[in-house]
């Protein structure tokens, strides 16, 4: 079985976007570009200063290079040779190269300390980006995709700048060239743009094709990824050896891996024969141009310096604008992948945010109310709550009951705003939820949901998630592991609160079910909510344990609104009201004593559980 946000993989994979789209995406260069000055200006002044410098640098070296040929040609059989100027020459290149081997290791000193800034900030702006957005949004396979091409390819797109001044140092060493190739004959400069031409136009078809392989096997390519995670993971190597599934996740991965080797082994081997074929046209090209100097040479119109800086200067040119225009077909295909890095940075939260929030309640006076609420997942035909309304006053504590898929977990995240309902409306004093911050009405709230994350870091900083801000509060964090019992797990461990959790890191202690939810609970008291919600908070507790919790947990929620959510019948007596949900609508409210002397649907599963215990 696939997993939740590979589900539907066929149905959300994107089609390639047109050409004229995709040629659209170099206009992303520039915003590109100004992102990544803005990470560390003065080393772009610096690569830029390095790279200028260094443009004119080949054809100080094939001019020098024709002073010394023209010498020693001049000197050839004379008595005195003028070995100073020889000397002189020889050492002037030399000085030269040294220069230009300086400035490149310079340029790429530069270049790598940009690139490794920029990796790290635009990692930082990824994460800061998608903690803006919904719960919706990580729910949406789409997303993912965009994601992962955002994450696996935005950091290395820095090239690009180096591209730019690669190509900015090119363009003018080849004005510097073809200065000296005009001035002996025009003709060399429309041989070089007839050498160039094919393998440019080869080498941008080439460019679509790869980001249109690339684009569209994206959700097998995070498919692959996940399957590396399953088949060697802590946490999945318990039923990965009871179930003996190392086989088949093997080899589900070596087809998908198979297949798409096949498809990029398609791509590289056309890019490949093409490239080669384009190439020999050059290549022709070339030796045409260089036998046409020759010519000139034995016919005493040139000097044999000026042979070999003619030679040197129309290779140089060529390999010169090979390189920029291939550079500029490169850039085209960077920027095809900076479209997925701006498409994502481009996505915004589903649930809007209001222009002017009503300030909080402080204190709460009327409580929530749920009117007429109906909610349906996105992309579902089945409704998850319908037509469902009730009230949560200040100071209540109320339960939920319901078989699994009965919609508890749905109407938690519609109360702290996850989602908004399809239809109906919450209120909070009269106001509806989407008046307000959803950071002020999530601040307010104390959520443990059943499925809670389990941190591989200090017991102490698994706590402090429930309240991030007061993590120096060492206090606090002791009184909230003393209310959820956690207080007794970090006392068995040698570090005590300062012990590493998780097998992930050295030192780390694996804890039992019961141990973790004692742990997460005390996230929750971590908050000092006024509304406590919790999400089957007992179900891994032994029954001494979760008597314990809930004693606890009856005295803490004094006064306090609460949303209690478990299957467990001993656990929701305590609350002052009971919700029975049954697809997705509530079916029966009231105490626990009106609901048994109802004889409902409450009635029968309070039976039921109770009979297991006879």
């Amino acid at each position: 079985m696939s997993p939740p946000f590979l589900r539907g993989r066929a149905a959300s994979k994107e089609e390639l976007p047109p050409l004229r789209e995709r040629l659209q995406a170099l206009r992303l260069v520039p915003r590109f570009l100004l992102m990544v000055w803005r990470t560390n200006p003065p080393l772009g002044v610096g690569i830029a200063l390095v790279r200028i410098v260094a443009a004119f640098g080949p054809v100080a070296m094939l001019w020098t290079g024709k002073l010394i040929v023209d010498g020693v040609v001049a000197n050839i059989g004379s008595p005195e040779p003028d070995w100073t100027r020889l000397v002189g020459l020889v050492g002037l290149e030399l000085a030269i190269a040294l220069a230009m081997d300086g400035l490149g290791r310079l340029a790429s000193l530069f270049e790598s300390l940009l690139g490794d800034r920029f990796g790290n900030e635009v990692s930082v702006l990824l994460m800061k980006h998608a903690a803006t957005l919904d719960l919706e949004s990580f729910e949406d396979p789409d997303f993912y995709d965009k994601l992962q091409r955002a994450r696996r390819q935005s950091a290395g797109r820095v090239a690009l700048v180096g591209t730019f001044l690669q190509i900015g140092q090119q363009l003018l060493t080849l004005a510097s060239l073809l200065v000296a190739l005009v001035a002996f004959n025009v003709g060399l400069l429309l041989i070089l743009v007839a050498a160039i031409l094919p393998a440019l136009v080869g080498e941008t078809h080439f460019a679509g094709v790869s980001y249109s392989l690339f684009f569209r096997w994206t959700p097998e390519r995070r498919e692959l990824d996940y399957l590396r995670y399953v088949a060697a993971s802590d946490a999945t190597a318990k039923e990965v050896k009871l179930f003996d599934l190392s086989d088949y996740f093997i080899r589900r991965y070596s087809d998908l891996a198979d297949r798409y080797y096949d498809a990029n082994r398609e791509v590289a081997v056309k890019r490949a024969l093409t490239g080669t074929a384009l190439a020999g046209l050059s290549t022709a090209a070339y030796y045409g141009a260089v036998g046409f100097i020759v010519v000139q040479a034995v016919g005493g119109a040139i000097t044999i310096g000026t042979l070999t800086f003619l030679i040197g200067s129309f290779d140089r040119s060529r390999g010169l604008i090979e390189a920029v225009l291939l550079r500029g077909a490169s850039i085209y295909e960077e920027s095809l992948f900076l479209r997925d890095l701006f498409d994502f940075l481009e996505m915004r939260p589903r649930v809007p945010l209001p222009e002017s929030p009503t300030p909080f309640p402080r204190p709460i006076r009327q409580g929530f109310e749920f009117e007429g609420v109906g909610f349906r997942y996105p992309g579902a035909d089945r409704w998850a709550l319908r037509d469902v309304s009730f009230r949560l006053g200040p100071g209540e504590r109320i339960a939920l009951v319901g078989e699994n898929g009965a919609g508890k977990t749905t109407l938690v995240k519609l109360l702290t705003r996850l989602y908004d309902p399809t239809e109906g409306r919450i209120l909070l004093d009269g106001v509806d939820l989407r008046e307000y911050d959803p950071d002020e009405l999530r601040g307010a709230v104390g959520v443990i949901f059943q499925d809670f994350v389990r941190y591989d870091m200090l017991v102490r900083e698994n706590i402090a998630v429930g309240r991030i801000e007061a993590r120096a509060d060492e206090a606090r964090i002791e009184d909230s592991a003393r209310k959820s019992l956690a207080m007794d797990v970090a006392a068995r461990l040698t570090e005590g609160l300062n012990h590493m959790l998780g097998r992930r890191f050295e030192g780390g202690a694996d804890l039992s079910g019961g141990e973790w939810q004692k742990v997460a609970l005390a996230r929750a008291y971590m908050r000092d909510a006024r509304l406590l919600v919790l999400d089957e908070p007992t179900a891994a507790l032994d029954a001494r344990a979760e008597y314990q919790v809930f004693q606890r947990f009856s005295e803490l929620t004094a006064g306090r609104m609460a949303v209690l959510i478990s299957h467990r019948f001993s656990t929701v007596r305590m609350a002052d009201r009971i919700l029975v949900l049954a697809d997705g609508r509530v079916a029966e409210d009231g105490s626990h004593a009106e609901l048994v002397e109802l004889g409902g649907r409450y009635a029968e599963l309070f039976s039921l559980q109770a009979a297991g215990y006879r």
